[in-house]
């Protein structure tokens, strides 16, 4: 099995630096990267990033702006929001070795393109091997090293496994899979049906609705990776169920958040990235492409869209035709 000893993180937000922490605690030779100069100093100086005050950086890990540097890495992270996934790993692309693994970190689809995160990574970096890590794991957990488990996904068996080995340790336990879209499409749903939950919160419909839209929005998830070609046990496992159970019931999920805020009328919080509201529309695209009904998902854009309000949208999930369970 191939034995990967470095690890570069691109991406010093909240999430990056977690997975920096993540990679030192396995013994790895650790890169972050930070984008803006200042940014990559004063954590470099301090040792902490204001976004996780909680967390005293590894004294071993090196923290740079210079992405020549995070690029010699044997395994590369990806932890930049969905939307500049792209951007990222074209300015990546002309300094990484070939066949790097580059793994993404980001839960979304790519708006215009429809493309999910390995494939934006196979267009921009065609010399790279793409990889997806999701599953359930909020970044103040990760970094305190609280009990974690997620997914990693690669085309590859024994590059999966590899990687994960890479990466694990007492705290934060990778699961690998080969299904690579069934990684991609829970991740980016969850996201769409968090919003939603947070509406049922924030309306306070109570904790049954709350279930039962839970409950729903899986079944939309499922029948999407179905089409897609998903695997079952992938959308009961981690990064489906998994991660649909925690964004659909913490505060500290962003789009959950978000959701509260739309049910209970306030304006929604702008300092924090909320990466459904971007999925949304395109989430319900794909679903139109593949023939695939997800009415939960349809309500959440067309809120997002200011082309329906609440009442109406949850009016029209009302009216819906009873029919069997699925």
């Amino acid at each position: 099995m191939t034995s990967f000893q470095s690890i570069s993180v691109i991406g010093a937000g909240a999430w990056g630096t977690a997975l920096a922490a993540v990679a030192a605690r396995a013994g790895r030779d650790v890169v972050l990267y930070g984008r803006s100069p200042q940014r990559a100093s004063e954590i470099a100086a301090t040792r902490a990033n204001p976004k996780l005050p909680d967390l005293q950086l590894n004294a071993g890990i090196q923290v740079t702006n210079d992405l020549g540097v995070a690029a010699g890495a044997d395994v590369i992270l990806i932890a930049t929001p969905a939307q500049n996934l792209r951007e990222a790993v074209v300015a990546l692309a002309s300094h990484l070795a070939k066949a790097t693994p580059v793994i993404a970190c980001a839960k979304g689809i790519e708006r215009g393109t429809h493309k999910f995160m390995t494939e934006v990574i196979a267009e921009s970096a065609p010399d790279a091997i793409p990889a997806i890590l999701s599953g359930p794991s909020f970044a103040q957990d990760v970094a305190r090293g609280l009990p974690t488990a997620v997914t990693l996904a690669a085309k590859d068996e024994t590059l999966a496994r590899a990687l994960v080995h890479a990466l694990g340790s007492a705290t934060f336990r990778p699961y690998h899979t080969t299904d690579v879209r069934g990684v991609e499409i829970g991740g980016a749903a969850k996201n769409v049906l968090a919003i939603a939950a947070g509406i049922v919160v924030g309306r306070n419909f109570g904790a049954s609705a709350q279930a039962a839209l839970t409950t729903r929005g899986f079944s939309e998830l499922v029948r999407l990776g179905r089409a897609c070609g998903a695997r079952s046990e992938t959308m009961v496992g981690l990064s489906g169920l998994g991660d649909l159970i925690l964004t659909c019931s913490s505060p500290q999920s962003r789009n959950f958040a978000l959701g509260v805020a739309l049910g209970r009328g306030e304006q929604p919080p702008r300092d924090k990235l909320a990466e459904g509201e971007f999925t949304a529309p395109v989430l319900i695209e794909l679903a139109a492409s593949q023939d695939v009904d997800m009415p939960v998902s349809q309500a959440v854009a067309a809120i997002l869209s200011r082309t329906s309000t609440i009442d109406e949208a949850v009016e029209g999930l009302l009216a819906r035709p009873f029919k069997a369970e699925e």
